[in-house]
């Protein structure tokens, strides 16, 4: 009977059992950043334990680094405590950090893959929840608590039980105007906000094999919002084509040694799943959120829906909530709602791909008057592509506001914030009540191309009316 890659990776890092029948798995890669680590390196210290494996451990600073103006130190003293201490305890403990005058530093998760850390066959966490994203190199990855960043520091192991696997297939092909983020917000919209507990998403079919490798690193993104606790596509030729070249990829003949390793973890074609889950391709269009959970989305052609239609009163009752705080009408269409900010970046959406895709349709083009619009690289090695390639320029000249790398308006812990009511087009991953600093600020999550369209438009639009992208 063949196995899965869940299943390969698991067993060639398996340590052992332990007494309450866990298994102590070994930890490839650990990521870190700002925000989770100080507390484990503090509990490290109180237990007077070194750090096991320095080498297998990197560290940047995103979560609370402005994008604008990045002099030190920060008007918030919290961040600029954060900041300090990741620098202390790498120092300290011989880790590697790519900090900010590294020219490497940027968001974990584009980081990582970028530098070619993350590779085939390894087990990686990290303190954050979408660590998932690595998963698209054809690992598994996982985000983790404090207390586990602490475990993996003193051990480099993971005390986990195996999950299941679900095997999602997107078969077919793409229409026009559709991308990977539109993709992946449908796979949550099918299975649910919560369907995938227990699981480990390894997502495959004829789009998922046509897809380059930055969307697929957005599927895998996402992968947590439906409650998997990983997602991973198996390794092949785009993924060692991504790889080849990268500071951290091997070199040479161990270059040849390492694909064919990485080969041999791809899923057989007899690999036995717990459960498999076919969607078409053609039956996605570019897609919505309307409420305040990343399953609660629509496609632009769809209206808003109704409580009454909801199959169960737990469903009925998310939707009242869910339609009350975004102050919006069953039955409404999503499309022609007016937006106040528009953000372009984020782990999800701020590679090099999305801002190429963007700049090819906004160039001639203004933002609407009175429409706040960021772009912000997810990283410092991506923000000097796009200035290399001229694409930086042409945001600019679009009236967008070109930022520094850094997580911004994903979430709440740097200055780059919603006011008041303020809806926001967002191409982030969240769209919860309050992520993006507002208590009452909403979020609609959508593609780069769709976010750009809303840009021009001051509403909610078509992409594919607003650029005529027909093919």
């Amino acid at each position: 009977m063949g196995k899965t890659l869940y299943q390969k990776v698991w067993d060639s890092h398996t340590v052992g059992t332990l007494p309450d029948g866990r298994t102590q798995l070994f930890i490839a890669t650990m990521y870190l950043h700002e925000v989770t680590s100080p507390q484990a390196f503090a509990m490290l210290r109180d237990l007077n334990l070194p750090v096991r494996h320095p080498e297998r451990i990197f560290a940047t600073p995103d979560h609370i680094v402005p994008t604008d103006d990045q002099t030190e130190p920060y008007a918030d003293p919290r961040a600029a405590a954060m900041l300090a201490a990741l620098r202390r305890n790498c120092a300290e403990n011989g880790i590697r950090l790519f900090d900010l005058p590294s020219g490497q530093q940027g968001i974990v998760h584009m980081v990582g893959p970028e530098l070619g850390i993350s590779q085939p066959g390894m087990t990686i966490v990290c303190g954050d929840s979408h660590t998932a994203t690595h998963g698209a190199m054809g690992a598994i990855a996982m985000g983790i608590g404090t207390t586990q960043v602490r475990d993996v520091l003193a051990t480099q192991t993971l005390a986990m039980a195996p999950l299941k696997v679900r095997n999602v297939r997107v078969e077919g092909k793409l229409r026009p105007g559709v991308t990977a983020k539109d993709v992946a917000l449908h796979i949550i919209r099918v299975l649910g906000a919560d369907g995938g507990i227990g699981y480990a998403y390894e997502f495959g079919g004829s789009v998922i094999d046509e897809m380059e490798m930055d969307g697929r690193l957005t599927i895998c993104n996402l992968a947590i919002e439906g409650a998997a606790r990983c997602g991973y596509i198996n390794p092949d030729e785009k993924t060692f084509a991504y790889l080849k070249g990268r500071p951290y990829a091997p070199k040479g003949a161990d270059w040849d040694a390492a694909v064919e390793r990485w080969k041999s973890f791809a899923s057989d074609a007899d690999a036995v799943y717990d459960d498999v889950v076919v969607i078409r391709g053609e039956e996605i269009e570019p897609t919505v959120t309307w409420g305040i959970s990343p399953d609660m989305n629509i496609g632009i052609s769809e209206a808003i829906p109704s409580p009454d239609d909801a199959p169960d009163e737990e469903t009925r009752k998310a939707r009242r909530t869910a339609l009350e705080y975004m102050k919006l009408t069953p039955g409404s269409p999503i499309k022609g709602l007016p937006v106040d900010v528009v953000f372009i970046g984020s782990c999800t959406n701020g590679r090099i791909s999305d801002f190429r895709a963007v700049a090819r349709v906004i160039q001639g083009h203004r933002v609407a008057p009175g429409i706040k619009a960021l772009a912000v690289p997810g990283s410092q090695m991506t923000a000097r592509q796009c200035e290399e390639e001229g694409l930086a320029d042409i945001f600019c000249a679009a009236g967008f506001e070109w930022r520094h790398a850094g997580c911004s308006m994903c979430l709440a812990m740097n200055p780059d914030k919603l006011v008041g009511d303020q809806i926001c087009a967002s191409t982030s991953n969240r769209n919860f009540k309050g992520r993006q600093g507002s208590p009452t600020g909403r979020t609609l999550l959508m593609s780069p191309i769709m976010a750009a369209a809303a840009a021009l438009t001051g509403r909610v639009s078509d992409a594919r009316e607003v650029f005529g992208i027909t093919e």
